[in-house]
């Protein structure tokens, strides 16, 4: 849920839609909001998620995770390091990180993350600061690192196959479903792409990191 693709809209509406599309997991990401409004927004979201058994994570402030009891954190490159973020969360608590290349990933994995982003896998105006990693990324890190990944970086449903050819397993998107008329169906769009190709004989979600 991002503030910025979500245009004005409620931020809270447009997670409810997407859980009922599917969305196994929301993250609030809001670049320019301040601590109280992050705050406010992740209790407005938790009312939501807690019910739903769904875990919310927050972007960028720890401090906030903690107060509000969300699930997880997820840091940046030029973020808290994860051992100072993981003293201000309760036992337990989620942390991720993202990554843009091999060796930020397996240092992420290194030091300490639950999970780790990569990306961003296509061109993105949420992630201005950074080129587009592409698709090949995705099968080094598979090959190399044992926490588990999520793709993140223009994905949609028309891209989405790609990912899942070149490795990928979990996906996190943003304006997909933050920026979409009916957001319900972008999740469930995306969801039903995720769910046939887990079906498939080929698809395993193992890694092999050494």
């Amino acid at each position: 849920m991002d503030g910025a693709a979500a245009a004005g809209r409620d931020l809270a509406g447009i997670a409810a839609a997407a859980i009922r599309g599917g969305a196994d997991v929301i993250q609030l990401r809001h670049k320019s909001a301040s601590e109280t409004h992050m705050r406010a927004s992740a209790e407005r979201l938790l009312a939501l998620t807690r019910p739903a058994r769904i875990p919310l994570i927050i972007n960028d402030h720890p401090a906030v995770a903690a107060q509000v009891g969300a699930d997880g954190v997820h840091l940046g490159q030029d973020d808290l390091p994860l051992a100072e973020a993981r003293k201000l969360l309760p036992p337990g608590a989620i942390l991720g990180k993202s990554t843009h290349s091999l060796a930020q990933a397996i240092a992420a994995e290194k030091e300490g993350a639950d999970y780790i982003g990569v990306g961003p896998i296509f061109a993105t105006p949420t992630k201005p600061a950074y080129s587009q990693v592409g698709l090949s990324l995705i099968g080094q890190v598979r090959a190399s690192v044992r926490v588990p990944f999520v793709c993140i970086g223009g994905i949609d449903a028309e891209n989405l196959k790609d990912v899942l050819a070149a490795g990928g397993r979990c996906v996190a998107v943003v304006r997909a479903v933050s920026g979409a008329g009916d957001p319900t169906a972008a999740a469930a769009a995306l969801k039903a792409q995720l769910d046939a190709a887990a079906k498939h004989p080929n698809f395993s979600t193992e890694q092999r990191g050494g």
